[in-house]
C-alpha cells in the first residue's frame, strides 16, 4: 500500500486508513483482530478512532491489541475529542470543545489505549459555544506535553480551519495544524469547494472517510436493504439513510456500471476514486468483517483510468454557488 506524506509535516500514512466506528459495539474484538491483521498485511498503517465511538468501546479495543496482539510502533495512531457523551440512553450527546474537556478526553484515551502518546489527535466536530482560542490552547498544550505528536480538525469547515491554522503557526510559531479530516466520497463532495483548496494552499493534510458513501456506493443497498447492513441497525440506520434517496440512486448505478467496465466491484471503484483524488491524503475505510475489508482492499491495484474518472467526476459534480464561482 502506498505511504504518503501528511500535509507539510515529516508524518507518513497509509493511503488507506482502518475505521473503528462500530468496535467494540457490532465488532467484537476478535473480528476487530482479524480485521486489523488484514490491513496491516496489506501495508495500512493508519488506524482511526475517537473517544465517542462506541462509549469509548473503540478505544478499549484497540488498547487491548496493541496490548496483546500488534506493535504501537507499527500503528499510526489517530483519536478525537471533542463530544461530550453519556452511557446510552442518559443524555444526548453535545459538542464540547473546552480546554478541560479536550485535555480531560485526551487523558482518558490514552488510558484506554493504553500508549503514552498519540500520533494525530483531533477536534471531531464544532463546538460554536467555545472560542476558537481556547480549543486552540488546548491543542498546543497536547503537543507540547508530548501527548500527541500532531494536532488537527475533523468535520470543521474551511474558514474554521484556516483560522485555526492561523493560530497555532507554524515551525518555531507553534506546532501548526497538521490536518484535517472530513467526509470525502461520491456522494459527499463539499469539501472540494473551500476546503481542499485551503488545504494545499496552507499545507496541511487532508483525511477523507466514508469513500463508500457510507456502504451505498458498494450496491448492497440497490434493490433493498440487507438485515445484516448498517441501514438495517437500530443505531446506525440514521447515518446511512441520507442516502438512500432516489437523489443519489443515480451515482449508485454510475459506480456499478463503471465497475462492470472494468471487471471489479463497485466497492472497488468506489474506493480508488476516493483514495487518489487530488489534494486527498489518506481515505479512512471502515468494515462489518474481515472478509468485507479484504474486499475493499482489493482496490489496491486499481487506478480509474482518465475516461471514467471524468466521468464519475462529471455525474457527482458538487454545484457551486457565491461565491465560488467566480
Amino acid at each position: 500500500m502506498e505511504h504518503r506524506r501528511l500535509g507539510r509535516t515529516g508524518m507518513r500514512v497509509s493511503s488507506v486508513g482502518l475505521g473503528t466506528m462500530t468496535w467494540g459495539r457490532d465488532t467484537d474484538e476478535v473480528e476487530a483482530r482479524e480485521q486489523l491483521d488484514v490491513f496491516l498485511d496489506a501495508g495500512g498503517t493508519l488506524l482511526d478512532t475517537a473517544a465517542s465511538y462506541c462509549e469509548g468501546a473503540s478505544e478499549e479495543v484497540i488498547g487491548t491489541l496493541l496490548r496483546e496482539h500488534v506493535h504501537r510502533q507499527d500503528i499510526v495512531l489517530v483519536s478525537k475529542a471533542g463530544v461530550r457523551t453519556w452511557r446510552t440512553g442518559e443524555r444526548p450527546s453535545v459538542a464540547d470543545a473546552s480546554r478541560g474537556t479536550l485535555l480531560d478526553t485526551l487523558d482518558t484515551t490514552l488510558a484506554r489505549l493504553g500508549t503514552d502518546h498519540l500520533d494525530l489527535w483531533l477536534v471531531q466536530v464544532p463546538d460554536p459555544t467555545t472560542p476558537l482560542e481556547e480549543t486552540t490552547h488546548a491543542l498546543r498544550m497536547a503537543v507540547a506535553s508530548g501527548r500527541t505528536r500532531y494536532v488537527g480538525l475533523s468535520n470543521h469547515p474551511a474558514w474554521v480551519s484556516v483560522h485555526v491554522s492561523d493560530l497555532l503557526g507554524s515551525g518555531s510559531q507553534g506546532p501548526g495544524l497538521a490536518a484535517v479530516e472530513v467526509e470525502h466520497s461520491l456522494l459527499s463532495r463539499g469539501v472540494e469547494r473551500e476546503l481542499l483548496p485551503a488545504a494545499g494552499a496552507l499545507g496541511f493534510g487532508v483525511i477523507g472517510y466514508a469513500p463508500l458513501g457510507r456502504g451505498v456506493l458498494t450496491g448492497k443497498y440497490r434493490s433493498s436493504t440487507p438485515p445484516d447492513s448498517r441501514a438495517a441497525s437500530p443505531h446506525l440506520r440514521s447515518y446511512v439513510s441520507p442516502y438512500l434517496g432516489q437523489a443519489h440512486h443515480g451515482v449508485a448505478e454510475a459506480v456499478a456500471t463503471a465497475a462492470a467496465g472494468l471487471d471489479r466491484k463497485p466497492v472497488e471503484v468506489a474506493l480508488s476514486w476516493a483514495r487518489d483524488a487530488p489534494g486527498v491524503t489518506s481515505t479512512i475505510v471502515g468494515a462489518r468483517t474481515a472478509a468485507q475489508l479484504q474486499g475493499a482492499l482489493a482496490a489496491e491495484d486499481l487506478r480509474l483510468p482518465v475516461q471514467i474518472r471524468h466521468a464519475l467526476d462529471e455525474v457527482t459534480a458538487p454545484a457551486l454557488g457565491y461565491p465560488e464561482r467566480f
